[in-house]
């Protein structure tokens, strides 16, 4: 299996493409804001043919090139319906701030043809299968998509693109709208500790990393697993 990436300039938001192989069909996921040249070259490289476009929330920075990807190839953008209203209008996800620094200045548009992802569903695209797991907090339509690891370069048992749900050491912010700490918190409990310690974990932001790692040294998940620690501060990661 291949999976490749890299960080979109804007935000560091990674943008990944996942395929059997190389010369295959894939899946883009969180196609950001700048990414058209580097994404193409990705492309070019592994000979890959986009079959579709996964956003693991709605923010601008994860779904700002999704009309282009899609529009060039009469493919679809799959989000969570919790985060429709962002794919329709990401201002509507940012703060009073960031709307000023934007100031219209990233023209958007809304991708043509948008399917809804279902909490549990296993999609089968590009000859993968891909689990979904609806983890709100960050957003109210965050999710996680796993997948089986195997073949990958990793040769882990599963692989879970996280999107802005958890980081290596941190976990996404919850201080914009739609933001929940007590519904991020118990999308931690409920979705990423149940996961294997060897599940390979690749993020919105920042490096690749485990469950076993996070489960060792995140400051979030050892607060949600009830051991004595301090209350780590608010995270302020993305957009």
């Amino acid at each position: 299996m291949l999976v490749a990436g890299f960080p979109a300039d804007a935000f560091g938001t990674n943008c990944y493409v996942v395929a059997t192989a190389p010369g295959e069909q894939c899946v883009v996921v969180d196609p950001g804001i700048g990414v058209l040249d580097r994404l193409d070259a990705l492309l070019a490289e592994h000979r890959l043919h986009p079959a579709a476009v996964l956003l693991t929330h709605g923010h601008l920075d994860h779904t700002f090139s999704v009309a282009p990807v899609c529009g060039a190839r009469g493919i679809t953008a799959y989000v969570h319906p919790g985060d429709r209203e962002l794919v329709a209008d990401p201002a509507k996800g940012l703060s009073a701030d960031l709307t000023a620094l934007f100031g219209g200045r990233l023209p958007y548009t809304e991708p043509e043809d948008v399917a809804e992802l279902t909490d549990g569903a296993t999609l089968s695209l590009a000859g993968l299968e891909i689990t979904v797991d609806h983890a709100p907090g960050h957003t109210g339509g965050s999710v996680l998509f796993r997948l089986p690891g195997a073949g990958s370069r990793w040769e882990a048992d599963e692989i879970c693109l996280s999107g802005d749900v958890l980081f290596a050491g941190s976990i996404g912010r919850t201080d914009l709208p739609g933001g929940n700490m007590p519904a991020m918190l118990t999308s931690l409990r409920s979705k990423i500790l149940p996961l294997a310690d060897d599940t390979v974990v690749l993020p919105g932001h920042g490096p690749a990393t485990t469950i076993g790692r996070e489960r060792a040294t995140n400051p979030y998940l050892i607060e949600v697993a009830g051991n004595d620690a301090a209350r780590p501060a608010d995270p302020a990661r993305g957009l």
